[in-house]
Formats: structure tokens, C-alpha cells, sequence
């Protein structure tokens, strides 16, 4: 009996940890690749739903790439120009963490600079996250306010 009940726990411990295991790889396929920034808002820390500003891309900014891989490498790079006349202006590469269990992402870029995200939504085809660094009050209501960046493939 105690065999069995050792086996039994066991195998609950083992298919745990590969549930986790499971999680972290669907969530990593569903994030690799590139994604384009289609707006970034900024949302008022009282009721987390009004917006208080939105920025669309336009111009040459419509092309900036933020990359993902599987071996959690990132890589953002940004477009400059007028018109049709677009160029990389710079390109900042990195590694990333991702937890599942918190959605929290840490993006550790070569020149130093650490950015940390909180996933929101995480899709085959959108990908929102809200920025945890930085944080302000910028409607003066002495609540500070948050910082969403979505993305499209």
C-alpha cells in the first residue's frame, strides 16, 4: 500500500511539473517572432480603463520590429526616415525571462538597460504588455497611471 500510494504521489509530482513545463514552451512558441508596435496607451491608475492619451505608429515607425526567440534572445529595431524613404536607425539586442505563472518579462538589453513588462494579453496574433518601469502620475490625480505597448504580427 505504501508502494503505491509513494507511486501515486510520484506520478502527480511528474505530471505537475510537466504542466508547467507544457505552459512555459506553448507560451514561448506563441511569443517567438516578430512584432510590430500598433499602439501604445497610457491608462488611468484609478480604474485601470480610461484612457488618457493613445500613440499610433505613423510614418516610418510603422516598420519598428520587436523580436522574440525561444532561447530568449530580443532584439528591437527601429526605422527612421521620410516617407517611403526608410532606414534602421539602431538596433538594441538582448535576452529576455519570461515567468508564466506571474506573466512578468524582464528584458536585459546588451547596453545595460533592464526593462520590466507585465504580459497582459499573449495570442498567435497580439501581444500586450504593461510597462512596470518608469511608472508616473501624468494626469495629476496622485494615482500613478500605467502604460500599455501593443503589438501585431
Amino acid at each position: 500500500m505504501k508502494k503505491q500510494l509513494l507511486l501515486f504521489a510520484f506520478s502527480i509530482l511528474s505530471l505537475i511539473s510537466c504542466e508547467d513545463d507544457n505552459v512555459q514552451g506553448y507560451e514561448m512558441d506563441m511569443l517567438k517572432g516578430e512584432w510590430k508596435t500598433s499602439m501604445r496607451e497610457i491608462v488611468s491608475g484609478k480604474d485601470n480603463k480610461t484612457v488618457l492619451k493613445s500613440v499610433t505608429p505613423t510614418g516610418c515607425s510603422t516598420k519598428d520590429i520587436t523580436e522574440f526567440r525561444t532561447d530568449y534572445y530580443t532584439a528591437y529595431t527601429s526605422y527612421d526616415g521620410d516617407g517611403l524613404d526608410c532606414h534602421i536607425n539602431g538596433k538594441i539586442e538582448g535576452k529576455f525571462t519570461y515567468d508564466t505563472e506571474t506573466k512578468e518579462m524582464t528584458v536585459n538589453y546588451a547596453d545595460n538597460t533592464s526593462l520590466k513588462y507585465k504580459v497582459i494579453i499573449l495570442s498567435s496574433s497580439e501581444l500586450k504588455l504593461m510597462e512596470l518601469f518608469d511608472v508616473v502620475d501624468f494626469n495629476g490625480d496622485g494615482v500613478n497611471d500605467s502604460t500599455y505597448i501593443t503589438y501585431k504580427r
